[in-house]
């Protein structure tokens, strides 16, 4: 699996990162934003998996599960790392 993967030039890592900006917008946030980034990037992925071919039987659709978990995970990760950048206090006191 390679993390560059691009759909009509748009890298599906920013896709799902700009879905989880715009779920901030209609007030979710913490472990719920952590939630639904998990989601869309499974979402994003099997869709994706699709696109390159209908999975066939257990271990295709395993396959495509697993690559949008790892996106998910991969795009909470990455926004759990920003959100404790940006705020280096929260949760210390």
């Amino acid at each position: 699996m390679e993390w560059n993967e691009i759909v009509s030039g748009v890298p599906l890592f920013f896709v799902v990162m700009g879905l989880v900006e715009l779920t901030k917008t209609f007030g979710a946030s913490g472990k719920l934003l952590t939630g639904i980034s998990m989601a869309i990037g499974l979402v994003i992925g099997v869709l994706y998996q699709i696109s390159l071919g209908v999975p066939v039987g257990f271990v295709g659709w395993f396959g495509a599960a697993i690559y949008g978990l790892a996106l998910g995970i991969t795009a909470s990760g990455v926004y759990n790392a920003i959100r404790n950048a940006s705020n280096p206090n929260d949760g210390l006191g």
